[in-house]
């Protein structure tokens, strides 16, 4: 009788989570998280490799048949704009993840514990920034190692790779939607790749807008990676930034207050 009591105690619901208890929930949710890749080395190795084959190729096989007005070496162009792709690309963990967690069935034991809805999602997203940044940490040694350097201030180097994770956690909201709302694990692998192909070549990430079609080169200069491109590219090399920026950090925010409410409520609806 009294392990009963007990038992019921500890799952007992604790009330509506204060904003302390949602941190605390969402730190210890995005821990379970990072444990996860000690154990997963592959899963680091993977998703390295592709952005520094990316830039090798880019480098050695593009490089010299482009030419970007204002950058005497292509390097100093290309770099950030690789850097800014990985760092994007790198939210679709949040997808595949969540739809994984959804399939196992991991979605409603968390759902049926007394901790705030919005810590299982927060939790994640928060997970893969610590994982981005790692992705980040090996890029930038490959890219030092082919000759790419700051031009600008280390201020402003932190400042650029410091916007970039959050434009990347702003996507990652997006992917949560992603995930929440399709059916297997593999359709999120699919779906949350899909469209950020167009978004990431579509821009100025790897060549000047200018050298597109006309009736392209619109799409390119108000498309938000192109922002983001601009704005690191500005910041890593010393450069006035201009609008760049402040679009950029509108679209920050704007995504995530758009895509964290929609997929909140997808999360309520799905586990419920």
């Amino acid at each position: 009788m009294t392990a009963q009591i007990t038992q019921t105690a500890q799952v007992a619901p604790r009330g509506k989570p204060s904003l302390v208890d949602g941190w605390r929930d969402a730190s210890t949710e995005a821990m379970r998280h990072l444990r996860i890749l000690p154990r997963n080395p592959e899963l680091i190795g993977f998703a390295t490799i592709q952005p520094v084959m990316f830039v090798l190729l880019f480098v050695y096989v593009f490089g010299g048949a482009i030419q970007v007005p204002g950058f005497a070496d292509y390097n100093q162009f290309l770099i950030p704009g690789i850097f800014a792709q990985t760092i994007v690309f790198g939210s679709s963990f949040t997808a595949v993840g969540l739809a994984d967690d959804l399939s196992k069935g991991l979605v409603d034991r968390l759902r049926s514990l007394p901790i705030a809805r919005s810590a299982v999602l927060i939790g994640r997203t928060f997970s893969d920034i610590a994982r981005n940044a790692l992705t980040f940490a090996i890029m930038l040694i490959v890219a030092f190692l082919i000759g790419f350097r700051f031009e600008g201030s280390l201020l402003g180097a932190l400042g650029g790779t410091a916007l970039m994770l959050a434009f990347s956690y702003s996507f990652s909201w997006i992917q949560a939607f992603v995930g929440l709302s399709v059916g297997s694990v593999e359709a999120a692998n699919a779906a949350s790749f899909i469209w950020m192909f167009p978004i990431t070549f579509v821009s100025s990430a790897f060549v000047d807008p200018n050298s597109m079609p006309s009736w392209l080169q619109p799409v390119a200069e108000h498309n938000p990676f192109t922002r983001l491109a601009n704005s690191a590219r500005a910041l890593y090399n010393g450069i006035d930034a201009g609008s760049n920026l402040w679009w950029c950090l509108f679209w920050i925010a704007a995504i995530t207050v758009v895509f964290a409410t929609l997929s909140i409520r997808k999360f309520s609806r799905v586990a419920g």
